[in-house]
């Protein structure tokens, strides 16, 4: 048989090590286990990709309708606890079930992030809760971290799941807790400049983004070198 008859089916795939060491994943994981267990039969892990992928979509249309009726923000928080039902329960109920799809689940996972962080950052431009060049800092930091994450999955077999005891969970309640305060705030004053609490808040996201992005990035190319010397 040629090589390029050869299917990905056919060929070896080696699962990544996943690792979550965030402030809440020992709760989250208990947390989880109890849900697969109770989920019924006929809700299978795709159903609930799928949940958190509308409850992505629709809290970027919740963030855009705050535009003209504010109280649309704490709308996205009922969507953030949504998302985070359906992200982080596929997954567990997979594994749950034993029908686990490493190569499949990975794939569609990520992209489903992707095209969520588009929704929800965007939504938020439009809201006018937040300046368009900030939420585009803002996707590109996230995107650039996601890259690094898959690249180093790929070349190094461990997926991260968190940085610095951070993960999407911490970041749900972060972004929730945000909106929350941007109802009843939407404008600081920093260093004597009035500003919008978004702007600010995302501005210490891109820099926390940034320095996580050099640190991993410095750490995987250095640990690559020491395995590949020539």
């Amino acid at each position: 048989m040629s090589e390029l008859s050869i299917s990905p089916a056919q060929t070896a795939f080696r699962n990544a090590e996943r690792k979550q060491e965030s402030w809440l994943a020992p709760l989250e994981r208990r947390c989880l286990a109890w849900l697969a267990a109770r989920v019924p039969s006929a809700v299978g892990p795709d159903h609930l990709t799928l949940l958190g992928f509308a409850a992505l979509f629709l809290a970027g249309v919740s963030y855009a309708a705050a535009r003209s009726w504010p109280p649309a923000l704490l709308v996205v928080n009922l969507w953030l606890a949504v998302n985070w039902f359906g992200d982080s329960l596929d997954g567990t109920l997979a594994r749950h079930r034993q029908r686990q799809r490493p190569r499949y689940g990975f794939y569609v996972d990520h992209m489903v992030d992707s095209f969520g962080a588009l929704f929800v950052i965007g939504g938020l431009a439009i809201s006018g809760f937040a300046s368009e060049r900030v939420a585009v800092a803002l996707l590109v930091s996230f995107l650039l971290l996601s890259i690094n994450s898959y690249l180093a999955t790929y070349t190094r077999g461990t997926f991260h799941l968190s940085f610095w005891k951070f993960s999407p969970t911490e970041i749900r309640i972060l972004l929730a807790v945000g909106n929350t305060v941007a109802l009843w705030k939407p404008h600081v004053t920093v260093f004597g400049h009035a500003a919008r609490f978004f702007d600010v808040g995302g501005i210490v996201a891109v820099i926390a983004m940034a320095v996580v992005l050099v640190h991993s990035v410095a750490r995987h190319t250095a640990a690559l070198y020491r395995e590949e010397k020539i």
